[in-house]
């Protein structure tokens, strides 16, 4: 029966063997389900959890081939997975999220551009595919604004912030002189996030509003409930749902918005059509978390409840911060998750920290 959910005893594939992977695993093995990682790099931290692992290249069509012919689903834990990658897993078994979510996700001018035709207010900006093209988008979009390149941005990678016209050409070259969009900066009270998941049949759910702050463009910290107000938080939930609905989304997806305290109070920044960093707190402060959610929407599961138990403060673990495991472990009302990557580079995700409260 092809519309019936998948049994316990069941394997999905994921493609990425990351921190994000390890805990779709790990929350999938509570339901009785198996997983089999596909990464092209050797000691990934999901391999530690999954039940079967392969080291293969992405771009090896027979390897993909032979990895989703030994599963009954396929998922990603990454937006940049390539789309021939997807292209070839989805010949053999069911892919989600679809092509479609990874290819507006995997673009800034593509998921923009797929934004504002919803009539939902992003940043300003401008493509450019030149040096030229950047002097002439700096007379559009005010300075001071960031240079991103078009792909494989994340965790502030793939983009330079530009003071004045005089930078220009250095900025080119930092990025590597590749299509890129020049943003302009927004000003505003916070920056927000929404977890929406959807279901295979269109249901819908929503996490509560999350409060981040970033350092250097990697989130440090996460809170629940946002300081915003109930209607803030409704217009955030129906702009999730409405991308979410757009984009024909089946699992996670995150957005990110700024809160600027006018009209349009929600501007969105970018879409990650997976799980995401702003929703590890829902593992310990909610029944059902994302990871488990987005399980259940893959294998057309029920969807679980999102409500949240308590309030939340989550922490990333960057770099030498996991050196201080001991005294978190120590540390009475945290959950502390450690992701097993061998090495604490300088801005890599170590682990988080998540601290409850009694729910306000």
């Amino acid at each position: 029966m092809p519309d019936a959910p998948l049994p316990p005893g069941s394997t999905i594939g994921i493609l990425g063997g990351g921190q994000l992977g390890r805990m779709l695993a790990m929350e999938a093995a509570r339901l009785g389900l198996r997983t089999h990682i596909y990464c092209d790099e050797a000691n990934a931290p999901a391999f530690d959890v999954a039940a079967q692992s392969t080291i293969g290249s992405y771009a090896d069509r027979d390897a993909l081939a032979r990895f989703a012919g030994v599963v009954e689903v396929v998922t990603c834990e990454f937006e940049n997975v390539p789309a021939e990658t997807l292209e070839a897993a989805a010949r053999v078994a069911p892919v989600f999220p679809s092509a479609k979510s990874f290819a507006v996700a995997q673009d800034r001018l593509t998921e923009k551009d797929f934004i504002r035709a919803l009539d939902i207010a992003v940043v300003p900006y401008a493509a450019l595919t030149s040096l030229a093209d950047l002097r002439a988008a700096m007379r559009t979009v005010t300075l001071p604004a960031l240079l991103k390149t078009r792909r494989f941005g994340y965790d502030g990678k793939g983009q330079v912030l530009i003071g004045n016209e005089a930078e220009a050409e250095s900025a080119w070259a930092a990025i590597g002189r590749v299509p890129a969009v020049l943003e302009g900066l927004v000003r505003f009270e916070r920056e927000v996030s929404v977890i929406v998941v959807r279901g295979q049949g269109g249901t819908l759910k929503f996490y509560d509003p999350v409060e981040n702050v970033h350092d250097n463009g990697i989130l440090a910290v996460s809170r629940v409930p946002a300081r915003i107000s109930q209607s803030s938080g409704f217009a955030a939930r129906s702009i999730a749902g409405k991308i979410a609905e757009a984009l024909g989304h089946v699992g996670v997806l995150a957005v990110e918005m700024f809160e600027r305290g006018n009209q349009p109070d929600l501007v969105v920044n970018e879409i990650a059509p997976r799980v995401h960093n702003s929703g590890h707190w829902t593992l310990d402060a909610c029944v059902v978390s994302q990871f488990e959610n987005h399980v259940r929407a893959i294998c057309r599961w029920p969807l679980g409840e999102t409500a949240r138990h308590s309030d939340a403060i989550m922490t990333n673990l960057i770099g030498p911060d996991v050196k201080k495991w001991r005294e978190l472990a120590k540390e009475d009302g945290a959950a502390v998750h450690i992701y097993g990557k061998a090495e604490a580079r300088a801005g890599r995700k170590m682990g988080h920290v998540t601290r409850l409260f009694p729910k306000s």
